[in-house]
């Protein structure tokens, strides 16, 4: 009787288990389908805030005038309207560039000449990763290229380049003066009709400085047009070599000049080839020319050399600075939004410390980010 019990138990366990076995073999049954014309189920909806972002490239500089790495963003103190802003990024990577080299085509002789036999030099600053534009002006800008990552075609670009030049001097007025007859003027009416003395010709009374015509503010203006649309992860430059001379018949003024400047985050850095200051000084006095004044407004740099080895030297210094600047963002609070230009001022925390930096932005220019 007990091995019966036990046989019809082992049965009845058996088949239980083979009953829960093929249960959990059959596959499950299918989803309900939703009905005909039934909408399907929405996404709740991303919430985008996008916020203003200013983009403040800043070089610092010791003593020496030398530029100081190593710095970090604890550093830093960004001012906008005079009240502190809190830094969003900040960056001390090095940045390839977008340059417009502009030069002045109409240089004293001396000048000229100088600058004619450093030009090739100018291509020696930038690498493969570089675009480089060249321009020349007077009364009007000419592109002698456009944009190019070729260094090559650079080197070949400025080593056939041709630059115009005056002299210095010229003569007053012509034609007041008598005859002169053996470099002696005489009076009017002493030669005879139709009987000219040998080598005569207009007296020269005096001389007069050359006057320029060449527009500085249109030149920088169309230059950083050029650099507008090229992209806000490259840094824009405007390479000027001038003396500083301006007409006074340029289309666009100081001001429409700088604005298209900081609204295109384009700064200019500028070789002044007359005023005679030590090699490489960076004297960016605002208030002085208007070389100084577009470089310090913009967050470049002025620099002073007359002569092809000091030029040349200079060159690579202006790609250098550039290139090596540290990059802060900052989103702007308690801005007035009722006025358009906004101040910018970049303090460092370190001592014996200088700063270049843009003086300001437009908030209708300023980029947007997430």
């Amino acid at each position: 009787m007990t091995r019966t019990t036990a046989r019809l138990a082992m049965c009845v366990l058996l088949a239980v288990s083979t009953r829960a076995q093929a249960q959990t073999q059959q596959p499950a049954p299918p989803a309900a389908a939703a009905p005909q014309g039934a909408a399907p189920q929405q996404q709740p909806p991303r919430i985008i805030v996008r916020t203003p972002v200013v983009i403040v490239p800043v070089t610092v500089k010791d003593g020496r005038g030398q530029l100081v790495a190593g710095l970090q963003k604890d550093d830093f103190r960004v001012f906008s309207d005079e009240v502190e802003q809190q830094i969003a990024t900040f960056s001390s990577e090095a940045y390839p560039l977008s340059a417009v080299v502009l030069i002045d085509n109409d240089l004293a002789e001396r000048a000229a000449a100088q600058v004619q036999k450093s030009l090739t030099a100018i291509s020696a600053g930038f690498g493969s990763a570089d675009e480089v534009a060249v321009v020349t002006y007077d009364q009007y800008p000419n592109t002698v290229t456009d944009f190019s990552f070729n260094n090559d075609l650079l080197f070949t670009q400025l080593k056939r380049l041709e630059l115009g030049s005056h002299s210095s001097t010229v003569a007053a007025d012509p034609t007041t003066a008598g005859p002169i007859g053996s470099g002696t003027s005489l009076p009017r009416g002493a030669q005879g009709p139709g009987q000219p003395f040998p080598g005569s010709g207009p007296q020269v009374h005096g001389t007069q400085r050359y006057k320029k015509t060449t527009a500085l503010h249109d030149a920088i203006y169309a230059a950083g047009d050029m650099l507008k649309a090229r992209g806000r992860d490259r840094r824009k430059i405007i390479f000027l070599i001038s003396d500083g001379t301006n007409t006074d018949h340029n289309t666009h003024t100081f001001d429409e000049t700088l604005h298209a400047l900081l609204s295109a985050d384009v700064s200019v850095y500028s070789i002044s080839v007359t005023r005679p200051l030590p090699v490489g000084k960076s004297l960016v006095q605002r208030g002085a020319s208007d070389l100084e004044k577009y470089a310090a407004k913009s967050g470049g740099d002025t620099y002073y050399a007359s002569k092809q080895p000091d030029l040349e030297r200079l060159y690579s210094n202006v790609t250098e600075q550039a290139r090596n600047q540290y990059t802060l963002t900052f989103s702007p609070q308690s801005a007035n939004k009722t006025v358009d230009y906004h101040s910018i001022e970049i303090r460092v925390k370190r001592p014996d410390l200088s700063v270049n930096a843009r003086d300001g932005y437009y908030q209708s220019a300023i980029s947007v980010g997430r």
